[in-house]
C-alpha cells in the first residue's frame, strides 16, 4: 500500500495545476480553491488503497474535489452568513469577564487536547473540528464505527476530567426539566 500511496502521491503533484484551476472554477476564491486541493490530496492519499488502478487517477481527484466542495457549501448553508464582529464597532459589548473566562476555557480545553493519546485526539479533532460523520472518520482511520464512538466518548471525558469543565446538561439530548 505504502508504494501505491507513494505512485499516487506523484501524479497527484504533477495533476496540481489542472486540481487547483477546477477548483477555482468551482468556489472563484483562490485561498479557498487551495484549502480544497490541499483537503483533496490529503484525501487522495489516505484513501489511495481505494483508487482502483486502470481507472482515471485525474476523474477519482476530481470527485474527491468535487464532494469537498458540495460539504464546504452544506456547511456554509447551516452556518450561515459569516460575520466579522470587528466591523461592527457599533454594537454594545459587554465588560469583557465572559470573554476572558471564555479565552481561559478555550486555552485550556486546546492544552488538554494536546495531551490526550493521538488515537482520541484524531478522532476528537475529525468528529468535533472537521465536522466529519462517525463513518468518514471511521474511514479516514481504518478502523470500525463503533472505535470512533469509544475513541470520542474517551476523549470527551478525559477532556472534562483534565479541564474541570462540566457539560451543561440541560442541553444535552433526552434531558428533561422537573415540572410542577
Amino acid at each position: 500500500m505504502a508504494n501505491q500511496q507513494s505512485d499516487i502521491g506523484k501524479e497527484i503533484v504533477a495533476f496540481l495545476p489542472v486540481l487547483r484551476r477546477f477548483a477555482i472554477s468551482l468556489c472563484r476564491s483562490r485561498d479557498l480553491a487551495d484549502d480544497l486541493v490541499q483537503s483533496a490530496c490529503e484525501r487522495a492519499l489516505l484513501g489511495a488503497e481505494r483508487f482502483e488502478p486502470g481507472t482515471r487517477l485525474d476523474s477519482w481527484l476530481f470527485r474527491i474535489l468535487r464532494n469537498l466542495w458540495i460539504d464546504h457549501l452544506r456547511r456554509q448553508k447551516t452556518a450561515g452568513i459569516p460575520d466579522d464582529i470587528a466591523d461592527h464597532a457599533e454594537l454594545a459589548g459587554t465588560n469583557g469577564d465572559a470573554e476572558v473566562e471564555g479565552r481561559s476555557d478555550l486555552r485550556s480545553v486546546s492544552e488538554a487536547i494536546g495531551r490526550l493519546p493521538p488515537e482520541q485526539r484524531e478522532v476528537l479533532l475529525l468528529v468535533c473540528v472537521e465536522d466529519l460523520s462517525y463513518k468518514d472518520t471511521a474511514d479516514i482511520l481504518s478502523i470500525p464505527i463503533g472505535t470512533v464512538m469509544s475513541r470520542l466518548a474517551r476523549a470527551r471525558k478525559n477532556l472534562m476530567e483534565m479541564t474541570g469543565i462540566k457539560p451543561d446538561v440541560t442541553r444535552l439530548p433526552g434531558h428533561r426539566t422537573n415540572q410542577a
